[in-house]
């Protein structure tokens, strides 16, 4: 305990001789570690040190001792220790462990095509196979003989004898994919069953060992940049971040690992799951970090807003991922550091990949959820997340909570010792907060949310029309191409939902030419291959900017 303890000490020890943190790595690689909570503590700080390495030697020698953490958990398991700790998400996919959960369809077909001998139904978590009869009859010829007049039918029974040499799950999700429906369909379906995937990763899929290679290693020999040498608005302002675009094949690659670093945490992301290989942007941040920025093919994205994602990497270590949300300016920004990591530069990584964000996309006003910063989230309450994101310029949009958060100010700047208190923590995460790179636009958002538009819509549909869904989006395109004077084309039809809400636009018949001319360049573009470009021509519309803010600023 001594030992990880001082480990754990030296690893925020910068610009000093390595040699005390080598001679601690030294003992603990020969240390028999004898509970779960002591091998996390090693396993974390040795993914930190990765992640942030002093110098070669250090490096090396972590590569070194984190190769043998399968042993480490044969070795616990075989002393009977309690092994739950190591399934917390917080710590999950240390290597030598597994992952069982309720995986989505998506996730489930991409694990049985590349690690199909590593997965399996855990079928301790159904509470009754009956959840099986609806489905399996499709896959099963005969079954509904059974399943549609007996009780207690032995579904499990039928499963083995039609699986042959595959296993369970692997045959069901080739069964699936077989089936001549649509992919939303066959989704349904899957999750509808409710299974329980277990996921026996190996070492090159678990958190122990996953990076990528990089020709150059950034050593730490000076303290890590802390928040408060941190300007968001200088570096938004900041040079450009040089990219490139990967590959197909690297984007591939790129969306396996992404994947697999979630997966291995008990998390799906929707940009992860659905990525478009062929658009993946690979950023150099500097200081050793790169962030690979994704966006999703057409098929899977939101109707409104443009979607972005990144898994940011550290030395080749997953150390974050970041999900963007953008409506002409604005971006909902979600930020997620690992656990492991928050001891690192944290302010400084979040500010460059805001800074990409704008450059890559154009946006200058970004949102924080109240979920971020602690409301409904006490980890967001303990680690204080409100004050990260003051302290880095961002303001309540509240007027009430801006009145509470000055308050607060004063009492810190009367007082150095005076902290918040956490009862205080959570009034202040109630509402969102914003950062606004132009100051004469503030205010413009402060009232905005994306889903009043929807919830606008849904409540003109139920006052306007007695149809079907259909017939409604179909009448909504009818009033927009007419409005804009277009044909019914393949790129307005795929803006169906969009249609919805330009049709609730009563000046839109008004709008000019080019106005008109842009906005059907616009439901072109959502439909396009790259959703960056219909972000682009989005803000340069103003009419439909001022109309949207003002349906996203009402409340029902």
């Amino acid at each position: 305990m001594a030992l990880l303890a001082e480990l754990d000490d030296l690893k925020r020890q910068f610009g000093n001789d390595d040699a005390k943190l080598l001679r601690a790595l030294k003992s603990l690689s020969k240390a028999k570690l004898e509970d779960a909570e002591s091998l996390i503590r090693l396993h974390e700080t040795l993914l930190f040190l990765r992640a942030y390495p002093q110098s070669a030697k250090v490096l090396k020698l972590v590569d070194q001792i984190l190769k043998a953490f399968p042993k480490r958990v044969v070795q616990l398991r075989e002393t009977e220790a309690d092994l739950a700790p190591l399934d917390d998400p917080e710590v999950s996919g240390i290597a030598g462990t597994s992952v069982t959960s309720n995986f989505s369809y998506k996730i489930v077909c991409w694990l049985a095509r590349k690690y199909p001998g590593q997965i399996s139904i855990d079928w301790d978590w159904m509470e009754s196979e009956d959840e099986l009869g609806a489905t399996l009859p499709r896959f099963l010829p005969l079954l509904a003989d059974d399943a549609m007049v007996e009780a207690h039918v032995p579904f499990r029974e039928w499963l083995r004898s039609a699986k042959g040499r595959k296993s369970e799950l692997v045959w069901l999700i080739e069964q699936f994919e077989a089936l001549e429906v649509p992919y939303k369909l066959k989704a349904e379906l899957y999750e509808s069953l409710k299974l329980h995937v277990t996921w026996q990763f190996g070492l090159a899929a678990s958190r122990t060992a996953m990076k990528s290679l990089r020709k150059k290693v950034f050593f730490h020999r000076q303290p890590l940049i802390k928040r408060r040498e941190i300007s968001l608005t200088a570096e938004l302002n900041g040079p450009t971040i040089p990219f490139e675009r990967l590959k197909l094949n690297e984007g591939e690659k790129f969306l396996d690992m992404a994947r697999e670093t979630s997966a291995v945490r008990y998390r799906e992301l929707h940009g992860f799951i659905h990525g478009d290989a062929a658009r993946v942007l690979r950023a150099e941040l500097g200081r050793g970090t790169e962030a690979f920025v994704i966006g999703v093919p057409p098929a899977h994205r939101l109707p409104l807003r443009a979607y972005h994602a990144a898994l940011i990497l550290k030395n080749g270590v997953p150390v974050a991922y970041f999900e963007g949300l953008s409506i002409f300016e604005r971006m909902e920004s979600g930020f997620n550091l690992y656990y492991t990591f928050r001891d690192g530069e944290t302010a400084w990584l979040y500010a460059r990949i805001l800074h990409l964000m704008r450059q890559l996309l154009g946006v200058t006003v970004f949102s924080i959820d109240p979920y971020q910063v602690g409301h409904e989230n006490e980890e967001g309450i303990e680690s204080g997340a409100f004050w990260f994101y003051r302290k880095l310029g961002f303001r309540p949009v509240r007027p009430d909570l801006m009145k509470l958060t000055l308050a607060e100010e004063r009492k810190m700047a009367a007082d150095p010792w005076y902290r918040t208190s956490a009862r205080m923590l959570r009034k202040l995460a109630a509402g969102n907060m914003l950062f606004e790179l132009t100051p004469n636009e503030t205010g413009a958002w402060d009232r905005f949310e994306a889903r009043n538009i929807g919830l606008a819509v849904q409540r003109r549909m139920a006052r306007e029309f007695a149809g079907s869904q259909q017939q409604i989006r179909n009448h909504s395109i009818d009033v927009v191409s007419r409005a804009l004077r277009l044909g019914k084309g393949d790129a307005l039809k795929a803006s169906g939902d969009l249609s919805l809400v330009l049709a609730m636009i009563p000046s839109i018949s008004k709008w000019s030419e080019q106005e008109k001319s842009l906005a059907a360049r616009i439901m072109s573009a959502k439909a396009g291959a790259d959703e960056a470009l219909y972000l682009t021509k989005v803000q340069k519309h103003a009419s439909l900017r001022a109309s949207l803010i003002e349906f996203g600023s009402r409340k029902s």
